[in-house]
C-alpha cells in the first residue's frame, strides 16, 4: 500500500509539473511579451513590431553575415559568455578613473562633454545640460544579473548638474537603465526624449517622456530642437518582446552646429549618417566602436558597428569631430578591452587626412572642450569593402 501511495504521490507529481510546463509555455512568453506601442503600419512597423527598412537578417545573430560555422546564435554566444568559454581575451577587473566634476552650465555656443562610460555622455551647451543613455548601475541586465562595470562613472552621480535633457535610444538593459533613469527623474524631472514604445516601459516607474518615430522632432528651447533618427538595430527586454519598441538616434539641433547621438547601431544600408547630416552641420558626433566581435577576426557586427564601420559612419556624417563611445565599461562581446580605440586608429588612418586628429578617443571622466564646427576635408567616399580590404593587415589581425 505504501508502494502504491509512493507511484501515486510521484505520478501526481509528475503530471502537475507536465501542466505546469504546458501553462507556462502558454502564459510566460505572454507575459514577458509587453505589447509597447500601438499605432498604425509604417515602413518600419508592421502593426506589431518594428523592423529595418534596409533589412534585418543581419541583426539576428551576433555573428550572422559572419564566415563560419554560427553555434546557436545569441543564445549560444550568451552561453559561452557567461561560462567564459568563447576564448575571448582577458579584461582588466578594474580600470582606474578620476571622477569629473562638470560645470553647472556652459553658455552660448561652447560645448563641453564628458564621457561618463559606455554610451553614456554629457554634453554641455547653449545653457543646457544633455545626457545621453543614463546608466549609473554597476551591472547591466534583468534582475541585477548581467555584465559588471570595470570602469567606475566619469561623473559621480551627486556631482551631476541639473540635467535638463536625456536622449534615450533603446531599451537594452545597458542603455535603458531603469534605476538611474529612477533616480534622475526624482532629483531633476528632465525632458526625456526616446523612440516610440519605450515610453511604456518608463511610465511604469511614474517616469514621463516624449516618444517619438523616426523624423518625429521636438523643441526643448528657444533655437534648440531633438530630431529622431533612423539607426540599424533592434530591442528587447525579453527575448520575447523583440522590436516591441522602436530604436533610434538623435540630432539635437544647436545654434553653434548639432549633436549627434547615433545610439547603437550597425551599418545596414550605411544611409543613416547622411540623413543625420541633412539636418545641419554635426560639430560633434557620439559614434560607438565597441561590442562588435563574437567570433575571432569579426570586424562588426549586424547590430554593432566595428571601428571600421565607425570611421566610415564618421566620414559620412561630416561631422567636425567625434568620440568613440560604447567600448571600455562592459564587456558585450569577445575583442579585447583596448581593441576598439586601437583599430579605430587604423580604420582612421585608412581615411586619410585629418581624420584621426577630429574622432579622437576620450577618457572616462575628462571633460573635452569642443572646438568651433568647421567643414571637414578630404575626399570622402569611402565604401565598406575599400576599408574591409585596408584593415586586412598583419597589425589589425593581431587585435584580440
Amino acid at each position: 500500500m505504501i508502494v502504491v501511495a509512493v507511484l501515486k504521490f510521484a505520478g501526481l507529481c509528475l503530471l502537475a509539473l507536465v501542466i505546469a510546463g504546458l501553462l507556462a509555455a502558454v502564459i510566460v512568453p505572454r507575459f514577458l511579451d509587453r505589447v509597447y506601442y500601438r499605432g498604425p503600419v509604417s515602413d518600419h512597423f508592421d502593426g506589431e513590431r518594428f523592423f529595418n527598412p534596409d533589412g534585418d537578417a543581419d541583426t539576428l545573430s551576433p555573428t550572422a553575415g559572419q564566415p563560419g560555422r554560427q553555434r546557436g546564435g545569441r543564445l549560444g554566444f550568451l552561453w559561452r559568455q557567461f561560462t567564459e568559454r568563447d576564448g575571448r581575451p582577458p579584461w582588466p577587473e578594474t580600470v582606474a578613473v578620476t571622477p569629473a566634476k562638470p560645470e553647472p552650465r556652459v553658455e552660448g555656443d561652447r560645448m563641453v562633454a564628458t564621457w561618463v562610460g559606455h554610451a553614456t555622455v554629457l554634453v554641455q551647451t547653449q545653457g543646457l545640460n544633455i545626457l545621453t543613455d543614463p546608466v549609473w548601475s554597476d551591472r547591466v541586465g534583468p534582475f541585477g544579473i548581467g555584465p559588471k562595470r570595470v570602469a567606475a562613472p566619469g561623473i559621480a552621480f551627486d556631482d551631476l548638474p541639473r540635467i535638463d535633457l536625456v536622449l534615450l535610444s533603446h531599451n537594452h538593459y545597458d542603455h535603458l537603465d531603469l534605476d538611474t533613469l529612477r533616480r534622475l527623474w526624482a532629483r531633476d524631472q528632465p525632458r526625456i526624449v526616446t523612440p516610440l514604445g519605450n515610453d511604456s516601459i518608463l511610465r511604469t516607474r511614474g517616469i514621463a517622456s516624449d516618444a517619438l518615430d523616426w523624423g518625429g522632432r521636438a523643441v526643448v528651447a528657444p533655437q534648440v530642437e531633438v530630431a529622431v533618427v533612423r539607426a540599424h538595430h533592434w530591442d528587447s527586454r525579453w527575448f520575447t518582446d523583440r522590436n516591441r519598441a522602436l530604436w533610434g538616434g538623435f540630432v539635437v539641433r544647436l545654434p553653434g552646429g548639432n549633436l549627434y547621438f547615433t545610439g547603437d547601431t550597425g551599418l545596414g544600408d550605411g544611409r543613416w549618417p547622411a540623413e543625420a547630416a541633412a539636418l545641419g552641420p554635426v560639430r560633434l558626433a557620439l559614434i560607438p566602436v565597441g561590442a562588435f566581435r563574437f567570433r575571432p577576426g569579426q570586424m562588426s557586427s549586424g547590430s554593432h558597428i566595428g571601428p571600421g564601420d565607425a570611421a566610415l559612419a564618421f566620414e559620412r556624417s561630416g561631422a567636425s569631430a567625434a568620440i568613440p563611445v560604447h567600448w571600455g565599461t562592459f564587456r558585450l562581446s569577445s575583442e579585447g578591452y583596448d581593441t576598439p580605440p586601437r583599430l579605430l586608429a587604423l580604420a582612421l588612418e585608412c581615411l586619410g587626412g585629418d581624420a584621426a586628429a577630429r574622432f579622437r578617443p576620450a577618457a572616462i571622466g575628462r571633460a573635452v572642450e569642443v572646438l568651433p564646427y568647421s567643414r571637414p576635408g578630404g575626399a570622402g567616399g569611402t565604401m565598406p569593402d575599400a576599408m574591409r580590404r585596408c584593415l586586412d593587415t598583419p597589425a589589425a589581425r593581431a587585435l584580440p
